[in-house]
């Protein structure tokens, strides 16, 4: 009854176990898809979420060709959640999953206190890690809510990825994708081409609700959800969004003329930053909203250590890029295309160029130099040039930023100069790599814990009165 398959390097590698290795504690899930038990493992004793899909699955070639499979087996990353292990068992489909203690919503429900302004910050910034690694790795989420989030202690994980679906797979896409709240106008509007900015909208409304407690666009159906957004955004223009009021038209819609409100007074006692990157991400268009990692290096996260994209994965998952139909679709709508590859216009610091100008011009001026001389100055800066720190990362600016930078080029200029030859040609200059630094601290993301883990829900209700 039970067969272990080992495929080779091009195709997925699936494990097909007995269900007998865990034991059943309890339910703490209930979702549209599956249901979700704690277990533990009887011959490691570590501590799982194991879901149990309600479809029958009558072959594995049905069963690993799942995006929530395919996905999952491509991404490894501390901000996505660990799938570890599929079985079938009687044509039933299980996913092991690590352990998180709960999720973002089961946090907010009860609680009559805000969340600090940092609880937030650490939590937002590690999904947008993980958000940063997932599009740049091809997929898209399209269900991100409070519930889809995972928290242990001050680790939170983005799981539940049945909607996931590939930056590059072909339109049209599913019309319903994400619970209502923290859906984007484009899909609200039955666009059939949409990309990650879906889950740069969800974003903005998940950050609006840590800080409040409360849903930022909380609509009871399709057209009042639209109504909520203008109360807060205010209506799209032309010159707005002209793609917006163009799939108004076609499906014979019109705009509600309302008119915006200050974001601040929705999102009291937020300081500006926070309101200004919620706003950019709760754009009508598109297009308008930052990518993950434009908000990894938001002003927001300035006190945040980023863990460039490079070192995340040391060998990205290649991927075939998007047909020409789809690329220019895409282009002609937005802009700039949805090819996985997070796009960056803006330097990521001020610090590599200090260091490399101050590194040229200590070289050149070496190069003039007499023999005589140079075995005299690379003793004395060999004595003055004190050790630097270690750890460095590329979201930090301002006055550190620049004092790392200089600091940076006169212990290069000093190691260079102590190893080098006089000669007539320029030496290269090596580019250095930061230490990689991560949010969230040094707990070990192991053995933690999994809360209710739900597929899509037509609604949630708050134990208590909602904005609108």
């Amino acid at each position: 009854m039970y067969t272990r398959f080992r495929t080779n390097k091009v195709s997925q590698e699936v494990e097909i176990t007995k269900m007998e290795r865990y034991k059943i504690i309890k339910e703490v899930g209930n979702g549209t898809f599956g249901n979700v038990w704690r277990a533990i493992n009887k011959q490691s004793g570590e501590v799982v979420a194991i879901k149990k899909m309600k479809k029958k699955y009558y072959s594995w070639e049905e069963c690993i060709n799942l995006r929530e499979v395919k996905s999952l087996r491509k991404m490894k990353n501390p901000n996505i959640v660990k799938l570890k292990e599929v079985i079938r068992e009687n044509d039933i489909l299980y996913f092991v999953f690590e352990y998180m203690e709960c999720n973002l919503y089961q946090l907010m429900k009860d609680r009559s206190k805000h969340f600090s302004e940092a609880e937030v910050k650490n939590w937002c910034f590690q999904v947008f890690q993980g958000l940063a690694y997932m599009h740049r790795h091809g997929y898209f989420h399209r269900d991100l809510k409070p519930e889809n989030l995972l928290v242990s202690k001050d680790v939170i994980k983005i799981a539940d990825f049945g909607l996931a679906r590939e930056i590059n797979s072909q339109p049209p896409f599913t019309e319903y994708v994400s619970t209502r709240w923290y859906r984007a106008p484009e899909v609200l509007l039955q666009s059939q081409m949409y990309g990650p900015a879906v889950d740069m909208w969800a974003m903005g409304a998940i950050m609006a609700e840590l800080f409040t407690l409360r849903p930022l666009f909380p609509g009871s159906s399709e057209a009042d959800e639209i109504y909520k957004i203008c109360c807060v955004i205010g209506s799209p223009t032309k010159s707005e969004w002209p793609e917006g009021l163009e799939l108004a038209n076609a499906i014979n819609y019109q705009f509600p003329q309302v008119a915006s409100v200050p974001l601040s007074s929705v999102i009291p006692c937020v300081i500006e930053d926070a309101v200004n990157l919620i706003g950019s991400l709760c754009s009508w268009d598109p297009c308008k909203r930052p990518t993950a990692l434009e908000a990894l290096q938001h002003p927001f996260f300035q006190s945040c250590f980023h863990l460039p994209p490079a070192l995340h994965c040391k060998t990205a998952v290649a991927r075939t890029p998007p047909s020409d139909g789809m690329r220019g679709a895409l282009e002609q709508k937005c802009g700039r295309r949805y090819a996985g590859a997070l796009s960056n216009p803006r330097p990521l610091n001020n610090c590599s160029v200090k260091s490399r100008t101050s590194l040229n011009a200590g070289v050149q001026r070496k190069l003039d130099m007499n023999k005589q001389d140079v075995r005299k100055n690379d003793k004395t800066l060999k004595s003055n040039v004190k050790p630097q720190p270690r750890h460095w990362s590329p979201a930090m600016n301002g006055p550190a930023a620049s004092f790392l930078g200089k600091t940076r080029g006169v212990s290069d200029v000093s190691n260079k100069l102590a190893n080098m030859k006089v000669s007539s040609s320029k030496p290269p200059v090596k580019q250095l790599v930061p230490l990689p630094t991560k949010a969230g601290g040094g707990h070990t993301q192991s053995d933690l814990s999994f809360g209710r883990h739900k597929e899509i829900l037509p609604e949630r209700g708050y134990g208590r009165k909602v904005a609108g």
